[in-house]
């Protein structure tokens, strides 16, 4: 041990938070700017968990985890100076999905452009969208206000929780019976039964019907996944609600900025700091133990883990509520996501489609039907990878030149479905590979060049993602975000407002209210309860009011 790492392990904190992910850094970050000490904990050798740019590939940087950024929340962003440490999103437009027959749906920001689309594949289609789009924006304007908020307690008649209630049920009545009974129905409801309410051109609820699937373990006909969709249109850029964007460089550069804030106030960053148990005594947290045998001490512990391995692997069972343990151990949080990453030696080409059409700069799928989402799923229930993916494909070197050398491209692809393990059993390197084939063959069916451009490929199971993200079973939300796994029942009912069982313990990762992506409102949201907690200012912003 050197000198350095004995003063570090020595080093008394107010605060220490486990796993430098972008939800542990913005915790971190906002705790500092409060004015205390803080260290944050990562046991790799870099930061930023699952929001990571990495270089796999000699002269391309892969954002080899999550890809997209529109749900980092804009008041976090703006109050932690992000673009000013580096951060800067630049939006990308439309999106397109191939069907089998040559032709292509495309999915256009103008308005105008986007209609005759839509009348193209259907007059009747074209006319009913605006009706959908009117009533997701509903959807929207009810949730939003709550993602930068701890979620009430309805068991509680604590004067806080009463009038955090009471503000939800005015919120709903205003409604009017109409709207709450639709409400009621859209958040238990399966995304392909509710699409079908609208739509009756196959490809068109293919293309709106995927989000609701990514990252679930869940199929377009399975009830709940109509909230799925909802969760990813909440994001915005610039105040356009339902877009999306690069961060450039990847979207480690959304970690980076981050920790550029947090040491701005102070704070530290310790990697390769491999967290082996939260230390507790006397119903008290007193800090955490690595595994190398190093001790850092505080009064106030955060985990950035899943649920899981915050009270199944870090946690003595004997420091627990035997309730507790139970819930964690029966917690949703199956995965069903994989990632490609590939360097391309050129731009592809796609049958039917101009290679300058602005669709080649948005998301990119294959999957022409409900129908085909709901058989990838059945694969998955049956313990393989789809041998039809549904896929969510993206270019985004033509948007961002930074991220390969000159005249060359990188791809990122995003799978559904994966399942954690092959028919019971761990991944082998042979079930790896068909998979990535399968993945592979589905984009070269429709583009004559793109198996001949590929220089590398970079293909992550859910055995990968685990491994190195620590997700477990590389659930990419930190648990399932279906209707009992929300509010205040994420994770568990008694432990939705980011405490945990024991005095000084605290959780901000995806696995809390609201849920996954990289919206940065979980660890927010937790920092303003330790900081209530500690009678402490309240230094985190609320959420930006809805016009």
């Amino acid at each position: 041990m050197t000198g350095l790492q004995t003063e570090l392990a020595l080093r008394q904190y107010d605060a220490i938070v486990i796993g430098a992910g972008h939800n542990g850094l913005t915790n971190a970050a906002y705790l500092a700017k409060s004015g205390l000490t803080v260290a944050l904990l990562e046991r790799n050798s870099y930061i930023g968990g699952a929001t990571v740019s990495r270089e796999l590939y000699p002269g391309w940087t892969y954002s080899n985890c999550s890809y997209v950024c529109s749900l980092l929340r804009p008041e976090l962003a703006r109050d932690l100076e992000l673009p000013r440490h580096g951060l800067q999103v630049v939006p990308y437009g439309g999106g397109v999905t191939f069907t089998r027959d040559g032709d292509y749906y495309g999915n256009y920001y103008d308005h105008n452009r986007q209609y005759r689309e839509m009348a193209r594949h259907s007059p009747r289609d074209a006319n009913a969208y605006e009706r959908y789009a009117t009533d997701v924006r509903k959807q929207t304007r009810l949730i939003r206000p709550y993602l930068l908020r701890r979620p009430p307690d309805p068991t509680s008649l604590k004067p806080r929780d009463l009038s955090d209630l009471l503000g939800f049920a005015r919120a709903f009545m205003e409604m009017g019976e109409e709207g709450l009974a639709d409400t009621l129905r859209f958040w238990t409801k399966s995304v392909g039964d509710y699409l079908n309410e609208y739509f009756e051109t196959d490809v068109i609820k293919a293309h709106l019907g995927g989000t609701g699937v990514i990252g679930t373990a869940l199929g377009v006909y399975s009830p709940g996944t109509a909230y799925v969709l909802l969760h990813h249109y909440m994001g915005d850029m610039d105040g356009n609600v339902g877009s999306w964007g690069f961060a450039r460089g990847g979207m480690g550069a959304v970690a980076d900025a981050l920790a550029k804030s947090f040491q701005a106030f102070g704070g530290e960053i310790i990697c390769d700091a491999d967290v082996d148990r939260i230390m507790v005594r006397h119903g008290k947290v007193r800090g955490v133990a690595l595994k190398n045998g190093n001790e850092y001490h505080a009064d106030i512990v955060v985990s950035n883990l899943d649920p899981k391995r915050t009270f199944l692997d870090i946690m003595d069972a004997a420091d627990l509520p035997a309730d507790l343990l139970h819930k964690a151990r029966n917690f949703k949080i199956r995965g069903s996501s994989g990632k490609l990453n590939i360097a391309l030696d050129g731009l592809p080409t796609f049958r039917g489609l101009d290679p300058k059409s602005p669709l080649m700069l948005g998301d990119m799928h294959f999957t022409d039907s409900l129908e085909r989402l709901e058989r990838a799923y059945d694969d998955w229930k049956d313990g393989t990878w789809s041998k039809d993916p549904y896929v969510d494909m993206l270019i985004p070197t033509q948007t961002d030149p930074t991220m390969a050398p000159p005249g060359k491209h990188m791809m990122t692809v995003f799978v559904q479905y994966a399942p954690p393990k092959i028919n019971g059993g761990e991944w082998t390197d042979a079930d790896k590979a068909g998979f990535e084939k399968s993945v592979i063959d589905q984009i070269a069916a429709h583009s004559p060049d793109f198996r001949d451009l590929i220089l590398h490929c970079e293909t992550r199971t859910p055995r990968e993602i685990e491994a190195e993200v620590g997700l477990t079973e590389g659930n990419i939300f930190q648990g399932e975000l279906t209707f009992d796994q929300l509010l205040f029942n994420r994770p568990f009912p008694g432990y939705a407002q980011y405490r945990g069982p024991v005095r000084g313990m605290y959780m901000c990762g995806s696995g809390t209210h609201p849920g996954g992506g990289v919206m940065a409102a979980p660890g927010a949201n937790a920092a303003r309860e330790i900081l209530r907690d500690l009678r402490r200012v309240d230094v985190v912003p609320e959420c930006y009011a809805d016009d």
